[in-house]
Order: C-alpha cells, then sequence, then structure tokens
C-alpha cells in the first residue's frame, strides 16, 4: 500500500458511496484510476465495500456478546459458531474466555434458544456467558490508515 492507496482507503471511510469522478481528484489520480486502485484493494482483500445496517432498527430485537469458555481447540468451536446466521463474528481470545461471539435474534427468547440449542451443545463448549446489549451507543467503522 502506498500513500494513495491509503489516501483512498481514508475518503471510503467518510463515505463509502463516493462516486469515482469524486474520488479520483480527492486522492490525485483519473476515476479511471481511481476505480482500478480500489479494484485492486477489494482483490487483495484489503477492503471490502459493504452496506452496513443497524440490526435493532432491522426488528432484530435481541442483541448479545457472548464469552465461550472452550475445552480443546477454540478455531473448532469459531468454525461451527459461524455456520449460524445468528452469529455476526467470533474473536479468538486470551483472559477469561476463548472465544467471543456477537449474536443478533429476533426476540429474546430466539437468543436464548440459540444459546441453549445451539451453542451449550457444540463439542469443546465449556461454559457460555450472555451479555445482552440494550443498544447500540458507538458503532465505527473509522480506523487511522498509516
Amino acid at each position: 500500500m502506498d500513500d494513495t492507496d491509503r489516501a483512498i482507503l481514508r475518503e471510503l471511510q467518510i463515505d463509502g458511496r463516493i462516486p469515482y469522478a469524486d474520488l479520483g481528484p480527492k486522492v490525485g489520480l483519473s476515476p479511471s484510476a481511481a476505480r482500478l486502485r480500489l479494484q485492486r484493494l477489494i482483490d487483495a482483500k484489503v477492503v471490502q465495500v459493504v452496506g452496513v445496517t443497524d440490526p435493532m432498527t432491522m426488528g432484530r430485537q435481541a442483541m448479545a456478546l457472548l464469552g465461550v469458555r472452550i475445552d480443546g481447540d477454540p478455531r473448532a468451536v469459531a468454525d461451527e459458531l459461524s455456520r449460524h446466521d445468528e452469529v455476526v463474528y467470533t474473536v479468538l481470545t486470551a483472559g477469561g474466555f476463548d472465544l467471543f461471539a456477537e449474536v443478533v435474534c429476533s426476540q429474546p427468547r430466539d437468543l436464548l434458544d440459540f444459546i441453549n440449542d445451539v451453542v451449550r451443545p457444540v463439542e469443546g463448549v465449556a461454559s457460555v456467558e450472555n451479555f445482552p446489549y440494550f443498544g447500540i451507543h458507538t458503532h465505527r467503522f473509522l480506523w487511522h490508515v498509516d
């Protein structure tokens, strides 16, 4: 990545829908060169351009972070949990938990069922702690691009 790539990423963090006609001049390129640069970054999996939703405004009223303690390989548990649409991300970690999983469900009962019927039976899961969300306070995707 060079300075131009980083400038493209900074502009996309501000407005992921910026037209190439506007992006190019902001980063010192023609619109077509900006499109090619961005496509290269996408192909290299440096960046994804996606629409981000707020699950709660989309009717998903039960969100939680699950702290999972695991006997065995946490990667296998993360792989299994990731197969379910309710799981929006998993993080392997150290400390009191081996894995964190963010879960989004339609209603609290669905969250309870997901924890008891899906998560707890997964081979290697020793325990699960549920940290329900009351609301999303901060949700940012702006990162310093160096």
